[in-house]
């Protein structure tokens, strides 16, 4: 039976309610039925084996209905002056109860009353709080999200004592009925920002989320584009400091990602460090960042541009070491750029998957046996494997993998057209990239913000990043209600 189908109320005698329960998880072994009476009236315990804390229920609701009976005179008297654990609802549909109990929570159905007592009791096995493995930081918390939407939560508030921090639940899953939470500063975050954020998350209409990656994919403006549209992080400093700006954070139960909307291209290009260390330093690593993402797209293409169309474009003596280096290759410059690039995305997704202890062995000397092989064997030049080394090398130095996954894709669209038309086509590429970027928008929000806008402020935290002393306002672009952040 389909739990969205759960509307009967909750009757007041005990054996319909148990007869009930148990035909709609017959042949489910997991499911717990405790009965016991207080003071001759029968109560009945349901919960889940495994989800359920067991010694919560022996303490606090099991023992004192069985040596605190002369407190009660009827069944209503049980919840107030029997149970002694701080969170309980009533719950009187058993959709309400079911939902519930498949969270974690036990149910109490006791004879007369005909509301089923929701326990909060879940305690499922969870991940303990440890560093995140995919965004490391030199200076600054080591701590990371884990799969507990609550643990996630209280992550964030440890970093923003306010009693303005918003939290947002719902369920999304027709059948998984996935916890999702929506955290914002009410007087800071743009409440356009805000609405159009639980209506598209309200529009969600699927049997089940199992990660944030669903509710990412399923929100996104434009999800035909190479480029994310929103950040995705497992670092609650990361999350707070996005909310402190105005943006909003999406949790998802069961991920240890939080979802930032909007997101900017310049915010996929920021760092925690980049905030933690002197702003001196920042500038020298954000403008090297810089560089090296658009030399890591450019410079396969370049390759073939240069060694197919534009060799005349090149220092005479550096023509002459290139096309030395290319003697006895068989392949034109393109297949043996695609060979090249097509072998470190087979090596870079073999590390991924491979256990960390062999990871790091397989990678260096997958890399330089293959390498090396392929020179030697006359199948690639030996300035390709330095070309594709470099172009991995800056590639990775974006710290959001989901924009490095799409500069990897653009890399093979720039390598199509510098094959088409070489350098010329290599501009031709920039440009319908760049337009792409300026007609793509986030939750309303340009892309390439703030870099299309004028704002001086903005321009403080962009390219380079000025002394925190001087970073007074909130991101213009974002349309915050608070607008000062430094006073």
């Amino acid at each position: 039976m389909h739990n969205e189908n759960l509307q009967e109320q909750v009757d007041a005698d005990i054996n319909k309610n148990k007869a009930y329960l148990k035909n709609l998880f017959k042949d489910t072994t997991d499911i717990v039925y405790r009965d016991f009476k207080i003071k001759d009236i029968p109560v009945l315990l349901v919960y889940i084996d495994g989800m359920a804390d067991k010694i919560l229920l022996n303490h606090f609701i099991v023992n004192p209905a069985m040596t605190m009976e002369d407190k009660i005179a009827n069944a209503a008297d049980i919840k107030d002056n029997i149970l002694t654990v701080t969170d309980i609802k009533e719950a009187p549909t058993f959709k309400d109860a079911i939902n519930a109990m498949l969270s974690g929570d036990t149910l109490m159905l006791i004879n007369g009353l005909a509301n089923a007592l929701v326990i909060a009791s879940r305690a499922w096995p969870t991940r303990s709080i440890g560093e995140p493995d995919g965004e490391t930081v030199i200076r600054g918390p080591r701590d990371g999200f884990n799969e507990t939407i609550r643990f996630n939560t209280a992550l964030i508030r440890r970093n923003i004592r306010d009693s303005r921090l918003k939290v947002k639940a719902q369920s999304i899953g027709s059948r998984s009925k996935t916890d999702v939470a929506i955290m914002y500063i009410e007087d800071i975050a743009n409440k356009e920002i805000i609405s159009e954020v639980e209506r598209r998350l309200d529009n969600i209409n699927i049997d089940a989320i199992l990660d944030s990656g669903y509710v990412e994919q399923l929100i996104e403006d434009n999800s035909n584009s190479v480029f994310p549209q929103i950040q995705s992080t497992e670092r609650p400093d990361v999350a707070a400091a996005a909310i402190y700006e105005g943006r909003v954070a999406i949790l998802v139960d069961n991920s240890p990602f939080a979802l930032l909307v909007p997101a900017t291209l310049p915010t996929f290009m920021q760092s925690p460090d980049d905030y933690n260390q002197r702003w001196l330093n920042t500038v020298v690593i954000r403008l090297t960042r810089t560089f090296a993402v658009i030399l890591s797209l450019i410079l396969p293409g370049s390759y073939i541009a240069v060694t197919s169309f534009n060799i005349t474009i090149l220092p005479t003596k550096l023509a002459y070491s290139i096309a030395a280096t290319r003697e006895g290759v068989p392949f034109p410059a393109f297949v043996e750029v695609i060979i090249m690039e097509v072998a470190l995305i087979v090596l870079m997704e073999s590390i991924a998957r491979l256990p960390k202890s062999m990871g790091t062995t397989i990678g260096i000397v997958g890399g330089l046996v293959i390498g090396q092989a392929a020179v030697s064997a006359g199948i690639v030049s030996p300035i390709m494997v330095i070309i594709v080394g470099v172009t991995a090398i800056t590639t990775f130095i974006s710290p959001n993998y989901g924009i490095t996954n799409g500069f990897r894709l653009l890399r093979f669209f720039l390598i199509i057209c510098s094959m088409i038309a070489g350098i010329y086509g290599i501009f031709v590429g920039m440009v319908l990239i760049l337009v792409h970027l300026i007609r793509l928008e986030s939750f309303g929000i340009s892309y390439l913000s703030p870099i299309v806008n004028t704002h001086k402020e903005d321009m403080k935290d962009l390219f380079f990043r000025a002394p925190i002393s001087s970073l007074k306002a909130r991101p213009k672009f974002l349309h915050t209600r608070d607008k000062i952040r430094q006073r």
